[in-house]
């Protein structure tokens, strides 16, 4: 992200919410390598696992919008602190049910849906801090660095929690998790501000920068009335929810079962689950840095729904091309290699849906946002418990198949959404109550 000052802070916060968002899906993760011997453990099956999967989205769907609003109202630096400290609450407690419980089960799921609650908080909170921190023409780079986290983090894991796991056991590895989102909890509430006007170290020079690409935000900003009525009746808010669904449906293939995939489907031992396994974490991770680079270079030259739109209808396109090859594939490295592809290829849209709803909701960026993400999690609890099942009766290429065709139904949904119609009653480029933004 360019800047025209010598201070660049909020480059270096954009990285900690990279580092936030790693962590996050560590946290997230890390029972989908746990999960082989918590299932000796606890006597249950990869359905029953799948439940516990479910349980967290779930619980992270339903306070999607609570927690965008929450972003609003207390500002992403507050809240932000309370989340990590919460999911770090929660993984311990993953650790500490007992198998010999008569409801263990049930406490897991509980657990987990807990911890969906204080995860929630994550991207609604950054989209709030990207509105607020990043002018319209580096959002794209800055969504793009963010969700790169996704791939970070889930890439770790399996080398991570393995090496852990072998150490000092399954339980070990929530307690390692959990320490190390307190000590980012402090770092964030120590270096992070809600505006740049409220950061010491923000110079003039920087502040102008970011205010030029920025809409001018009316005073008394917090008592504005969340349009309802606009945002449920907007069809880019509900493109954004069905092709997130779509998105989520897809990428926790990846998260819940693709390291089980391959220990029980390709017979590959835990050290080479753990290996293989980084790879499609790694392709997100690219795809994520290099959708958001594409992101903002192809909308600067042909226009936001070319950047934002277009290149998130390419990757969903490409994304179902792999899934439908990569399970087909006979020897285990290369069909590894192919569904990495399609995994790094749906990173490619990542920064466009983020990027959008800044653009298309100003200072309600945060409820947008979480309403959409709200559908990527529905997604997510139904492929948690859809996938093995579908795996159990027809085959893991029947399961990887049936996300490649709703992955490619939701490009569908992208096509119908437009950066440059704000929310609102048919207007375009402003929000309800707003002067027209700065395009980028």
């Amino acid at each position: 992200m360019a800047s025209t000052g010598r201070s660049r802070i909020r480059v270096q916060l954009v990285f900690l919410l990279f580092v936030i968002s790693a962590i996050a899906f560590l946290d997230r993760t890390n029972i989908s390598v746990a999960g082989v011997q918590m299932r000796q453990e606890y006597g249950i099956d990869q359905i029953q696992l799948g439940w516990v999967f479910s349980a967290f989205l779930i619980g992270y769907a339903v306070f999607q919008v609570p927690a965008g609003w929450l972003a609003a109202k207390y500002g992403p630096r507050r809240l932000l602190t309370w989340a990590l400290v919460w999911w770090g609450l929660f993984s311990v407690a993953t650790a500490l049910v007992s198998p010999q419980g008569a409801n263990a089960i049930l406490m897991l799921a509980i657990v987990r849906f807990a911890l969906g609650i204080g995860e929630a908080a994550v991207y609604p909170s950054a989209n709030q801090f990207i509105s607020r921190w990043v002018p319209a023409s580096e959002r794209g780079k800055a969504n793009g660095l963010i969700f790169a986290g996704v791939g970070a983090g889930s890439g770790l894991t399996p080398p991570l929690i393995t090496a852990v796991i072998a150490f000092a056991g399954w339980r070990a590895s929530f307690y390692v998790c959990a320490a190390i989102g307190l000590v980012v909890a402090a770092i964030w509430y120590v270096v992070a501000r809600d505006r740049p006007q409220d950061h010491a170290r923000v110079d003039a020079a920087e502040l102008a920068h970011i205010e030029a690409g920025l809409p001018p935000a009316p005073v008394d900003t917090d008592r504005v009335a969340i349009p309802w009525g606009a945002i449920l009746s907007s069809r880019n808010v509900w493109g954004l929810f069905f092709s997130y669904f779509a998105f989520g449906y897809v990428i926790w293939i990846f998260f819940s079962w693709f390291f089980i995939y391959l220990a029980e489907a390709r017979g590959l031992d835990l050290k080479s689950s753990a290996l293989y396994g980084m790879a499609p974490f790694l392709a997100m991770t690219i795809g994520c840095l290099g959708g958001g680079v594409l992101n903002d270079a192809i909308s600067k030259r042909r226009g936001l729904y070319a950047g934002r739109s277009g290149l998130a209808m390419v990757s969903f396109v490409l994304t179902g091309i792999f899934l439908l090859i990569g399970s087909r594939v006979d020897s285990a490295p290369l069909a590894v290699l192919t569904l990495a592809l399609g995994g790094g290829a749906i990173y490619l849209s990542q920064s466009g849906f983020w990027s959008v709803t800044a653009d298309i909701a100003g200072r309600h960026a945060g409820v947008v946002s979480g309403l959409m993400n709200a559908g990527c999690q529905v997604g997510g609890a139904l492929t948690s418990s859809l996938t093995p099942w579908i795996a159990a009766q027809y085959g893991w290429v029947a399961a990887f198949g049936t996300g490649a065709v709703i992955v490619l139904v939701g490009t569908l949904a992208w096509a119908i959404v437009d950066p440059n119609r704000l929310i609102g009653a048919g207007r375009s480029r402003e929000f309800v109550g707003d002067p027209a933004p700065v395009a980028p």
